[in-house]
């Protein structure tokens, strides 16, 4: 069975399922794409031109009404734990199924489809994203989903604060999309315990039972306009991210059985804090977070969903590397660039003398965090290599740079020692040698990395770690600021050129700047 989904809104997105196998996931925003992207023409035409056949189903993701008559809900609209629909139709001439379900429904089924294959008889999936914040109770032995509403708008309360605090933004504005990720990583400069009196009452005003939802609201309180960076605005932020995860794990302890596998969905997931917490809480058997926790994967849940609707298994088969193969549209000019195979000692030297490498391997990443297949890479002890890494992103500089990790060094380059494939946990960094990948309260990031699912910067890792004692390097994504990510040899030149790399690889081939070679070889008298 052939199916094909579609979400609209932002983050657009095309997944297809073939035979349970996830075939490709294209969101938008990649290939160097606005950040956030709706769903295009172009997305739709590139699934078009890889599909032998024309697909048994059709899945439209549900998505709330925006400018159509009367405000009218797209497919089953937003809302609705059960709402999906299935109806016979004609496409290209041959007979199909269209499905439909709500958006909430991609979230929950995403969750459920992408876990690891078991045999519990109930598992619980908690949705936290912008609009929804609830967890759902799913007793597979009954048939039955039992919604457990918890907070409306996790993630606008979360982001609002980031607003709130910033003078650049209108009073107009509400939740920005990025803002939340920036809150969580200025949330570790701020200590709860130091919040006074008024910073607990903006806190109890995100939480409120109907929220402020605009700036403007917010205009009477110390953190109105006081700066990102500022000690009120940390200080908002450590509380809010304390405050927030105690409501949903107050609700879970509660209302759900112990000793439940947790699956969760929603841009919340990618808050590293939060997935940390959950693991920590041990109310849970286990806790998965999908790679494409976010609306990036809610083309995929749709797919997933149409899927168990249809056979009654949502279960898939899937890879993280499910986007596109890297496109070579142009060659590097060879007056400029010098091409030699890809060399993982030769590489491990460069980046050991404080070079930052461009890697392109294979397919790129579902969803938003660059694994080793979209990356750019430096060495992970010099401090300034994270200012460096920041500064070339046109990123705010408390913002901190991820590891990458070979599994086999987590014990010792971290205190707690479990696989992260996918860079969705905080853990606290043992090795003091490790200062660029180090956050400013001792965690990092980590994407754990194995021979056998990723062997090219594996091979890479070792060779560093024969140089420098540890296979743990920087690892932040290839991507023009504000785009997704880089995917064609014209974009990767051009960023190497306006960002002053001089290294960059594809799959196998390293090229070098000539320039940069020859200013070596004189500087060592070559």
């Amino acid at each position: 069975m052939l199916i094909v989904a579609v979400k609209p809104g932002h983050d657009g997105a095309v997944a297809v399922l073939d035979n349970r196998h996830l075939k490709f996931s294209l969101e938008s925003e990649k290939d160097s794409y606005v950040r956030h992207k709706a769903l295009t023409v172009e997305t739709l035409l590139t699934v078009s031109e890889r599909l032998d056949a024309v697909p048994d189903v059709i899945a439209m993701g549900g998505w709330q009404g925006a400018g159509g008559l009367f405000g009218r809900p797209i497919g089953q609209g937003y809302h609705g734990a059960d709402r999906a629909t299935i109806r016979s139709a004609r496409l290209f001439g041959r007979n199909i199924d269209l499905f439909s379900s709500s958006h909430e429904r991609s979230h929950i089924m995403m969750a459920l489809g992408m876990a690891p294959a078991h045999d519990a008889a109930a598992e619980a999936v908690l949705v936290w994203e912008g609009i929804i914040g609830a967890f759902y109770y799913i007793n597979h032995v009954e048939a039955t989903r039992r919604p457990i509403p918890v907070l409306t708008y996790p993630g606008v309360r979360y982001g609002l604060a980031y607003t709130i605090a910033d003078p650049r933004l209108p009073d107009s504005a509400g939740a920005p999309l990025d803002g939340a990720g920036k809150l969580m990583a200025l949330a570790a400069y701020g200590d709860p315990k130091a919040a006074n009196s008024e910073i607990h009452q903006i806190v109890d005003r995100l939480l409120a039972p109907q929220p402020p939802l605009l700036k403007r609201q917010f205009a009477d309180t110390i953190l109105y306009n006081a700066g990102v960076e500022s000690e009120v605005c940390k200080v908002t932020a450590a509380l809010l991210t304390e405050r927030m995860f105690k409501l949903f794990a107050t609700a879970a302890e509660k209302k759900l059985p112990a000793g439940l596998p947790l699956r969760i969905s929603g841009g919340c997931g990618l808050n590293c804090d939060w997935n940390s917490m959950w693991r920590a809480l041990e109310h849970f058997d286990t806790v998965f977070v999908p790679p494409c926790t976010n609306d990036a994967g809610s083309a995929l849940g749709t797919a997933i969903d149409a899927l168990g609707y249809i056979t009654g298994n949502p279960q898939i088969d899937w890879n993280v590397y499910g986007g596109l193969e890297f496109e070579v549209d142009t060659q590097p000019d060879p007056i400029v660039w010098m091409r030699r195979p890809r060399d993982a000692q030769a590489l491990a030297a460069a980046l050991s003398d404080q070079r930052i490498v461009a890697w392109v391997q294979g397919r790129w990443e579902i969803g938003p965090r660059a694994l080793g297949h979209r990356s750019l890479l430096a060495e992970p002890f010099d401090p300034m290599t994270r200012d460096r890494l920041n500064k070339l992103k046109q990123r705010e500089g408390y913002r901190p740079i991820a590891p990458i990790c070979r599994l086999e060094d987590a014990s010792t380059a971290f205190i707690e020692n479990f696989p992260d494939p996918y860079m969705l946990y905080f853990r606290k960094v043992r090795d003091p040698e490790l200062r660029a990948v180090t956050h400013v309260d001792g965690s990092a990031r980590a994407q754990t990395v194995t021979a056998s699912e990723n062997p090219a910067i594996h091979e890479l890792l070792t060779a560093f770690a024969r140089r420098n004692g540890t296979g743990v390097l920087c690892n932040t994504s290839l991507n023009f600021h504000g785009y997704g990510f880089i995917n064609r040899m014209s974009d990767l030149i051009r960023y190497c050129n306006e960002r002053g790399i001089d290294d960059f690889v594809v799959d196998d081939n390293w090229y070098q700047r000539r320039e940069t070679l020859d200013r070596s070889d004189s500087i060592n008298g070559a």
